[in-house]
């Protein structure tokens, strides 16, 4: 059973894309990883050798991603199989948890490929991804979301941000009840942090919390771009221990604070 409100409960996911950042996360007291790569599009799946050196580096939960590629959430058959073989692969190489989302053309839940991707993967659990803020309505889709089986959803509330999305954010998890898990995330910091938990009574947040820090190579080779975002050869982005600790102890205060009213 779900519970969205337990303060004994409250949990941290940190989105990662690299080893250091997963290991980083660990030490600085989250619960759980999300496992992707490609940030730049929001995530897509990580490689093989990927989850495997993460698995052997931190013992908390690595939930994968389960995304082929960037843009829509619209998939071909032939994406939804690698979908359906990359859910095989992360559980074979030790994930604990799978994240995805699966749209029709309409922008609507595609309930029967949800459904054949979260029964694929059980035992693990899925989280069904900010796909649901790609919807017209959010709340709506959310019961479409419950109706496949997911154990979470990961919403801004169909805003660009948990903050403008916070009255949207609150009704999903009360509409959610013990259904389903509501975790917000999408512009979660450690100054948002305490705003939204207050808002919303959620137990479960997620954030990037990226640093970008500038590349160790010392010659750089101007005009010259790999991608569309300039200079992005000479940035990495990277999660910090210290910033995943404030956030841990900014998480355990908003407990606290709870507790403190169940108990007065």
């Amino acid at each position: 059973m779900i519970n969205n409100r337990n303060p004994e409960l409250m949990q941290l996911e940190i989105c990662v894309d690299s080893v250091e950042s997963a290991a980083a996360a660990e030490r600085g007291g989250a619960q759980r990883v999300e496992l992707c790569s490609d940030l730049l599009e929001g995530g897509i799946t990580p490689s093989a050798g990927l989850i495997s050196r993460v698995r052997r580096r931190i013992a908390i939960e690595i939930f994968v991603m389960i995304r082929p590629r960037g843009g829509d959430f619209a998939y071909t058959e032939d994406e939804f199989s690698v979908m359906r073989d990359d859910i095989a692969q992360a559980q074979n190489l030790g994930a604990d948890g799978i994240v995805l989302g699966v749209l029709n053309q309409h922008a609507r839940v595609d309930l029967d490929r949800t459904r054949e991707l979260v029964d694929l993967a059980r035992p693990l659990p899925v989280t069904f991804h900010r796909a649901i803020d790609m919807t017209a309505d959010p709340q709506d889709a959310l019961d479409d979301v419950i109706s496949t089986g997911a154990a979470r959803v990961l919403t801004s509330g169909g805003a660009p941000s948990v903050l403008q999305g916070l009255a949207r954010l609150s009704g999903m998890v009360q509409a959610a009840g013990e259904r389903i898990a509501v975790m917000p995330g999408g512009g979660i910091s450690i100054e948002t942090l305490p705003r939204v938990a207050e808002a919303t009574g959620a137990s479960e947040f997620h954030a990037s919390l990226r640093t970008a820090l500038a590349s160790p190579v010392d010659f750089h080779k101007r005009g010259l771009h790999m991608g569309e975002i300039r200079d992005r050869e000479y940035l990495r982005f990277t999660v910090q221990e210290e910033t995943v600790r404030a956030m841990v102890l900014a998480l355990r205060q908003v407990a606290a604070q709870r507790a403190a009213v169940r108990a007065g």
